[in-house]
């Protein structure tokens, strides 16, 4: 081989012993589980789609009701975790969760608000959420969050 006689030439030996793999192997893990993420605050939804691509989800963003419903109605991938904001400037998010229900009934809804009381989260429960979370969230805890909702069941 040419690299064996490269080595020759340099007054070194080809090794005679196989390679260590001393490295991982790695792959990217595809990412087919949708998380649409519904808020009005930019920063709020880059902080939460950075964390959640991290651990290989396909997140999708939307601004306002509309917007989310126009995703839900033909998502690239199916959309399993819905992280809605209450206060939007279109429709609050009791408005949008009822609406998410009836246009995708399998997606699972967690709400977000700074706004909570104990009627808004017993009527986003009432109405299908399967998490209510107070804002701010813990950046550390938003992987829990998705992952607890997929395990939850819907009716």
């Amino acid at each position: 081989m040419l690299a064996d006689s490269a080595l020759l030439e340099s007054g070194l030996e080809p090794c005679t012993q196989p390679a260590l793999r001393n490295f991982p192997l790695t792959w990217t893990k595809p990412a087919h589980v949708g998380v649409l993420i519904v808020d009005d605050e930019a920063l709020i939804r880059w902080s939460l789609a950075e964390m959640l691509s991290e651990q290989c989800y396909a997140v999708y963003e939307a601004a306002d009701g509309k917007s989310a419903l126009t995703i839900l109605r033909n998502p690239p991938n199916p959309v399993e975790v819905v992280m809605l904001d209450y206060r939007l400037p279109d429709l609050n998010g009791l408005q949008l969760l009822a609406a998410i229900r009836r246009v995708s009934p399998h997606s699972r809804v967690v709400m977000m608000t700074a706004y909570g009381t104990p009627d808004i989260a017993a009527d986003a429960l009432r109405l299908g959420a399967v998490g209510f979370v107070n804002k701010p969230i813990e950046m550390d805890d938003v992987a829990g969050l998705v992952l607890s909702a997929r395990e939850t069941g819907t009716s």
